[in-house]
This record gives structure tokens, C-alpha cells and sequence, in this order.
């Protein structure tokens, strides 16, 4: 695979053996645009990919948006973000495959503009989202936020969760405004949350869920009753999960054995003192 990068130009797939960029996506339907670059945002774009194929289906995938390719795995070898490899492997036109290093860069905006999308989903995007860029779905951009909204704002709430022995999580539906995760929330489903979950695992979950939930509530996105329905968060009920520090991965065995036992489920491994 060749990736095309410049600082100047928007950066974008071309991959050997994947379809032209001369083919033509239906116009018939009302774009959505995806955003998402981990593994657990694959399973959202997944579902919009199969329901964007229904006959009766409102929308179409007219774009997919993710982090540039980078060095990864142990052979550190510069591979696509897993959803830039997924929209490829399921034949996605590699021109309309968007990978800026920043979501305000003025050529990305510029292309996002002329694709004209009604609707922008976000999942693990893992990029700030500038109000250039939020001025340019007529009906929103809405996040897949894997906690019960205003509770775990932030990059890690299924391991602050979890960290903090809770026994409910779940995951949000809710437009993106400025404010990190603070948009109104549009609904909401609930998990327990088992004593032996790991966080890896209760992440995929809770993709999963989010995934159903977002198909479910398309139809609302479109029709604007979404924006009706949403309800704000309240503020002083927040709380943030910022993301972990590598220190935060040891284990301490002085300390009080409830801790240690959820500190065991923030990853697969930990290391001990």
C-alpha cells in the first residue's frame, strides 16, 4: 500500500487492488459522513456500511474520515488505522477515504463541504473537531461516547469505570458541541458491569451497543426529531476520565486489595512492585 502525504494537501488512500476513485457512490440517498479510527470504531462502521445497503435505507456512507496511517504493531511497520484497512477491504472508493492530521485543516474542510453530508458520526475518532467543522452537517455531528453521559467525559471512561469499581456503565448517543463530550444526549443504553470484565472487552461491548443504538436512532437524525428529544446534561453530575498514564499500570501490593482487583481490569496485563 502507498499512502500519499503532504503537510499542504489533504492526505488520502490509494491502495493496489481496491476500486478506482472514479467510482460512483449513489446519490439518491442523504450522506452521512464517518469518522473513527480504532478497532472498537470498525464495528460502528460495519453497521452503517450493512445498513446503508437496505433497500429501504435513508442514507448512504459518502465518506469515511480517520487517523493518518501510522507505525504500529511490534514490527512497527507504517499500516492505515484499522477503519481506513476495513473501508478498503469492503471495496469503499480510497478517494473517499479522508486522513487529515488535524480535522481543521482547510482542504479536508473544503472536501467535506462539497460532499454536503446531512450527518456526521463520530466513534474513536480520536481528533478534536473544530466549530469549522461542526458548522458543516445541516443536522449535526453525533458521537458513540461508551459511558452514561454527563459520568466519564473523556479518553478513557470503560477504564475509569471500571477503575473505580462502578456496577452500571453503558454507552451514549449525543451531538458533539465544543465542550469535550457535553452535547445534548439523544439516548442511552445500560450495562452491569461484571466483577472479571476487562476493559478491553466491556469497551467492545459497549460498540456493540452503541452500534444497534445508533442504527435505531438514524431515522430521528434525519427527520430533526433527534434534536427535539435531546436532552442537556447536567453539569454538576459531571465527571472526567482522563486517559492513563503508564505509571498508573502498576501494581502496589500495599495497597487495599479492592484497588489491586480493579486495577487488574484496566488492561490485559500489569506490571507489579
Amino acid at each position: 500500500m502507498n499512502c500519499g502525504c503532504s503537510s499542504m494537501m489533504l492526505r488520502r488512500f490509494y491502495c493496489c487492488g481496491s476500486i478506482s476513485s472514479s467510482a460512483s457512490i449513489p446519490s439518491r440517498k442523504k450522506p452521512l459522513v464517518f469518522l473513527g479510527s480504532s478497532q472498537v470504531s470498525v464495528t460502528v462502521l460495519d453497521a452503517l456500511f450493512n445498513a446503508s445497503k437496505a433497500p429501504d435505507s435513508l442514507f448512504e456512507v459518502a465518506a469515511v474520515v480517520t487517523q493518518p496511517a501510522a507505525a504500529r504493531d511490534r514490527g512497527r511497520k507504517v499500516l492505515p488505522s484499522p477503519v481506513a484497512q476495513y473501508a478498503l477491504d469492503r471495496g469503499f472508493p480510497s478517494d473517499h477515504i479522508y486522513t487529515p492530521e488535524r480535522a481543521g485543516e482547510e482542504t479536508f474542510l473544503s472536501s467535506l463541504k462539497a460532499l454536503q453530508p446531512e450527518i456526521c458520526i463520530t466513534a474513536a475518532y480520536g481528533n478534536i473537531l473544530p466549530t469549522k467543522f461542526l458548522k458543516i452537517p445541516s443536522k449535526g455531528t453525533v458521537n458513540i461516547h461508551p459511558s452514561l453521559l454527563p459520568l466519564y467525559r473523556g479518553a478513557a471512561p470503560v477504564q475509569r469505570a471500571i477503575e473505580d469499581g462502578a456496577t452500571e456503565t453503558g454507552v451514549s448517543l449525543a451531538f458533539t458541541v465544543r465542550a469535550l463530550d457535553a452535547g445534548p444526549v439523544i439516548a442511552v443504553r445500560r450495562m452491569a458491569i461484571d466483577d472479571e470484565v476487562k476493559a478491553p472487552d466491556l469497551l467492545a461491548s459497549l460498540f456493540d451497543q452503541g452500534s444497534e443504538l445508533l442504527i435505531q436512532e438514524i431515522p430521528s437524525l434525519f427527520d430533526g426529531s433527534a434534536i427535539l428529544k435531546a436532552q442537556p446534561q447536567d453539569e454538576a453530575r459531571a465527571t472526567h476520565a482522563p486517559k492513563l498514564s503508564p505509571d498508573e499500570s502498576w501494581l502496589f501490593f500495599d495497597q487495599e486489595a479492592i484497588i489491586l482487583h480493579n486495577k487488574v481490569g484496566l488492561a490485559p496485563g500489569q506490571k507489579s512492585k
